[in-house]
């Protein structure tokens, strides 16, 4: 989509990465707008800044580490992300906190949470395998932060899913003949 929106409008540009372009010419402000505007229908937005960019990076590497790697670091959260982006701990997270208005400490909890939602749809992992496998220290602290997210518990969350599951379901009626 990306790609097809910036041949369009005639853009030279080079694809660094996953939903990643860099922009190979100064743009109008009028230009800019038609990319920004083109791309706002498909949920893309242009970074302008490099601290905007920076901070998006973050945001993709703790999505990355929850959602794609089978289990979390078992190095520090901190050390994991100032690693893989090459900044201290400290700047990113003052950064991060500046720009999204919420520490890194609480985007990953949502993201755990997200991807334990995910893990309960599914039903192939018990609310012990769910906690391990996202780096709780516990079932009670995994259900604790679980209910604070979604004022739910993770087995009320699950019966609600069985049972729209249970609802949704086709029934199927056999004649015979």
């Amino acid at each position: 989509m990306l790609q097809e929106q910036m041949d369009k409008l005639d853009i030279t540009y080079t694809i660094l990465g996953f939903g990643e372009v860099e922009i190979k010419e100064n743009l109008p402000a009028e230009k800019l707008r038609d990319i920004n505007t083109a791309l706002a229908d498909y949920g893309i937005e242009i970074m302008e800044t490099q601290k905007n960019i920076l901070v998006q990076k973050i945001k993709d590497a703790i999505i990355e580490m929850i959602f794609m790697d089978d289990s979390l670091p078992s190095s520090k959260i901190s050390f994991h992300l100032s690693e893989k982006l090459g900044y201290s701990y400290g700047y990113i997270s003052n950064l991060f906190s500046e720009y999204t208005y919420t520490s890194i400490e609480n985007f990953i909890i949502l993201q755990k949470i997200e991807r334990a939602k995910q893990l309960i749809t599914t039903n192939e992992l018990t609310f012990t395998e769910i906690a391990w496998k996202l780096n709780y220290s516990s079932v009670a602290h995994f259900s604790t932060q679980f209910k604070n997210a979604t004022g739910l518990t993770p087995s009320a969350f699950q019966r609600i899913i069985n049972k729209r599951r249970a609802e949704v379901k086709p029934t199927t009626t056999t004649t015979t003949n």
